[in-house]
């Protein structure tokens, strides 16, 4: 097969946005699904007969873009779709990764208590100082990590917090349970992290991150301040919702 056009806008198109249409269309037509790996570089030069690096500029694009993943010495597959977390509604992480047929994991970095910093206290709309919960936890889908859960607990809400073994049962889930929710408030931000929870995470330099900023109310008390990060690369927020009628 030749790239050699000759009609219309295709003529005028460049090499390498036909090399990504011909693998786009492929991919749409079924005949490479997620997970499968699709011609080398080598071999769509011969098959299209452009040059290298116009092949490569198209995978590459397409790469950035999500739609193939490149593994070095290995080849490039056609990339699976990132995983979708809900933002109206309060999910279990855990539930999510299993409800896909996916394994989930923990990785606990750190529970305990400590005094509450200034942001923390207003978040949590207590004095600074006051005794708080804090939990540091990378939850792993098939042995990749897919979220950095960075929480506060107010001691009130969930005083057993630091009893809960956090390898068989979420944060979430535990406080699900003992703290039903009065109010729940969300913010999203696109942030570049930090150099520890990018190596934790295991992103490139400069990769960014969504970061849900999740504040739950149980009874009057605000229970839970959370950071949960996840990266842009692999996992993606949305949800659906009906308004209501007139």
């Amino acid at each position: 097969m030749s790239m050699d056009g000759t009609g219309g806008a295709d003529r005028v198109a460049p090499l390498y946005e036909k090399v990504k249409k011909y693998i786009l269309d492929r991919i749409q037509a079924g005949e490479w699904v997620p997970a499968q790996r699709i011609l080398s570089e080598n071999e769509l030069v011969r098959e299209l007969r452009v040059s290298r690096m116009t092949v490569n500029r198209a995978v590459r694009e397409l790469a950035d873009a999500g739609i193939l993943t490149r593994l070095p010495g290995v080849g490039t597959f056609v990339a699976e779709p990132r995983q979708q977390g809900h933002l109206l509604e309060i999910h279990n992480i855990a539930d999510e990764i299993r409800g896909r047929g996916h394994r989930h994991d923990a990785q606990i970095l750190s529970v305990g208590e400590e005094p509450a910093g200034a942001e923390v206290a207003a978040k949590m709309q207590i004095e600074q100082g006051s005794p708080v919960f804090h939990s540091v936890i990378v939850h792993y889908e098939n042995n990749v990590p897919i979220q950095l859960e960075d929480r506060y607990v107010h001691p009130g809400a969930a005083p057993g917090y630091l009893q809960v073994d956090f390898s068989k049962t979420t944060p979430s889930e535990h406080l699900i349970r003992v703290a039903p929710l009065r109010r729940v408030e969300h913010v999203v931000q696109a942030v570049v992290p930090a150099a520890g929870i990018r190596r934790h995470l295991e992103m490139k330099a400069g990769e960014p991150c969504l970061l849900l900023l999740r504040r739950t109310w149980a009874q009057d008390l605000v229970a839970s301040t959370a950071s949960l990060y996840h990266p842009g690369g692999r996992y993606q927020l949305g949800d659906r919702f009906s308004p209501p009628l007139d």
